[in-house]
């Protein structure tokens, strides 16, 4: 099997899907997205970035899952901060049931040191929406395949407010200028993040992201947002608590992107993701 997949849209090819990377120590080795492209060919990921090393373009990453870490880097520990922990946690991909040029399903299998904790089904796809946009709709299925209770937590559940990451993650590429963050009703960094908004657009230098939640039936996660610091959207699976999954649960989570060449007006991003998600 190859270790890698590249996605197609529109007859060109838009991501390549990483299954088994190399990764240096003090990372969870994880499957991910880099890198991602607009239809004209800028790219809009990031992976390894000196700033924070265990970013790796787009996937799902968790720090806290039953203490394990799904994200990589130093661990938060409560009333101690961030520590360095043999606590790594491996996403490894097992195989796909179904695979084409503009999309595919994974299976995964999450562990940490030697344990299994979570089966992973991982649907993508993706799909034009103009000459300028496409879209890649990306849904994850965990299931909790132990024979107890687990539950999945974030630096702002241990102790660390405004930093309730965990869940899908896109780290954008890091330009002189920080990008242009909005929604629908706000506009910058401080209002965006944490903000339960349908939809949220990253603009930078000859692009834009506008990131859609889009699970049928479940409340919204909070957006998690970087723009100062670094350039990075994701979901919060774990905002206001702990989120608990019984043995043999599972929570599903969909996240649609639209990836635009050019600046992209809040008009515009709107439609853009009511398209997107209505795919």
């Amino acid at each position: 099997m190859t270790d890698s997949h590249l996605l197609h849209c529109a007859g060109r090819p838009v991501a390549r899907y990483l299954l088994r990377p190399e990764l240096p120590a003090g990372h969870a080795p994880r499957p991910y997205f880099h890198p991602v492209r607009t239809l004209a060919g800028t790219p809009v990921t990031e992976e390894l970035p000196a700033d924070h090393p265990h970013h790796l373009g787009v996937g799902v990453a968790v720090p806290d899952v039953e203490g394990q870490n799904f994200w990589g880097g130093r661990t938060f520990v409560r009333d101690q901060g961030p520590t360095e922990l043999d606590n790594h946690g491996e996403q490894r991909h097992t195989g796909f049931p179904l695979r084409d040029e503009d999309g595919f399903v994974a299976e995964l299998r999450w562990t940490a040191g030697g344990r299994p904790l979570l089966r992973e089904r991982r649907t993508v796809a993706a799909a034009e929406l103009s000459g300028s946009a496409w879209a890649l709709d990306f849904t994850f299925c965990l299931t909790n395949t132990t024979d107890g209770p687990l539950s999945i937590g974030s630096p702002q559940t241990n102790g660390r407010p405004g930093a309730a990451y965990g869940g899908f993650f896109w780290r954008a590429p890091k330009e002189p200028e920080p990008p242009r963050v909005f929604t629908a009703a706000a506009e910058g960094e401080d209002r965006v993040h944490g903000s339960r908004a349908d939809w949220l657009a990253l603009g930078g230098a000859g692009w834009t992201l506008v990131f859609a939640g889009a699970t049928e039936g479940t409340r919204r996660d909070p957006w998690f947002v970087r723009a100062a610091d670094y350039p990075g959207v994701g979901s919060s699976l774990a905002s206001d608590g702990r989120l608990p999954l019984a043995a043999g649960e599972t929570l599903v989570r969909r996240v649609v992107t639209v990836v635009a060449d050019g600046a992209v007006s809040r008009p515009d991003a709107a439609e853009l993701a009511r398209k997107a998600v209505a795919l």
